[in-house]
C-alpha cells in the first residue's frame, strides 16, 4: 500500500535522526552515530522478522532504506544545532511512525496467517524495538519504559486494526483508520503528558539507608 510505504519512508528517517542525536550525546564517533541511526530506524523490523521467521530482512530486500537510514544519520551531524528547534515535529513524525510500523508489523503476522495475539506482539515489537535498542546501546534505561503512554497506544492501536477487519473494512479504510486513531491518541497523551502508572520499591536497607541520608 503506498500511503504505508510513504509514512514507513517517513518514520525510517525521523526515527534515524533521533538515533543519531542520541549517539551525539554520548559522543559517540561518526561510525556510532551511523549504527545507533540504523538500529532505531530498522531494529524493531528486524526484531520481528526474526520473532516470526519472516526472511529476508526488510533492510536485507530493500537495500535502499539502510542507505536512507545512514544518510540521515550523516545529515543530523551536518544540522543538530538546529535540531532543538525541530523537536516538536520528530514528536510528531515519531507519532506517525509508531502507528505505521505498528500496522506494518500486524499485517505482516496476519499474512503469515498468524492470529491476534501473535499480530499483537508482531505489531508493538516493530513499533517499539528499535528505541529500546537504541537506549540500550546508549546505556540509558529504554524511554517506552519511563515516558508517556507509548507501547500501550501501539496495543490499542492493533486493536482499532483488528475491529476495522472484523466489521468488513476494506484493507484502505482500515489502514487510515487505525492511522488517525493512534496519531490522535499519541498527540493528545503527549499534549497532556499522559503515563502508565509507575510501580516504585524499595527493600528495607534501601529505606533505611534513605533515612540515614536525611
Amino acid at each position: 500500500m503506498l500511503l504505508l510505504t510513504i509514512i514507513y519512508i517517513i518514520a525510517i528517517t525521523a526515527e534515524a535522526m533521533t538515533g543519531a542525536l542520541s549517539a551525539g550525546r554520548r559522543s559517540m564517533d561518526w561510525f556510532g552515530v551511523i549504527l545507533i541511526a540504523c538500529v532505531t530506524a530498522l531494529g524493531g523490523g528486524s526484531v520481528r522478522d526474526v520473532l516470526l521467521g519472516h526472511y529476508p530482512l526488510g533492510w536485507v530486500k530493500h537495500p535502499e532504506y539502510l542507505v536512507l537510514t545512514c544518510c540521515a544519520a550523516l545529515f543530523t551531524i551536518l544540522i543538530a544545532n538546529w535540531m532543538k528547534h525541530l523537536r516538536s515535529i520528530f514528536l510528531l513524525l515519531d507519532a506517525l511512525g509508531l502507528i505505521g510500523f505498528t500496522i506494518i508489523g500486524c499485517q505482516i503476522a496476519i499474512q503469515m496467517g498468524h492470529g491476534f495475539v501473535v499480530s499483537a506482539v508482531a505489531g508493538i515489537m516493530t513499533g517499539v524495538s528499535g528505541g529500546i535498542l537504541r537506549d540500550i546501546l546508549c546505556n540509558d534505561v529504554p524511554l517506552i519504559f519511563r515516558r508517556e503512554l507509548y507501547a500501550s497506544i501501539s496495543f490499542v492501536s492493533v486493536i482499532c486494526y483488528w475491529l476495522c477487519m472484523h466489521f468488513g473494512l476494506v484493507l484502505e479504510w482500515t489502514v487510515v483508520t487505525t492511522l488517525v486513531f493512534g496519531f490522535s491518541l499519541r498527540v493528545i497523551a503527549i499534549y497532556f503528558g499522559l503515563e502508565m502508572p509507575k510501580f516504585i520499591y524499595q527493600d528495607d536497607d534501601e529505606q533505611s539507608a534513605s533515612s540515614k541520608d536525611i
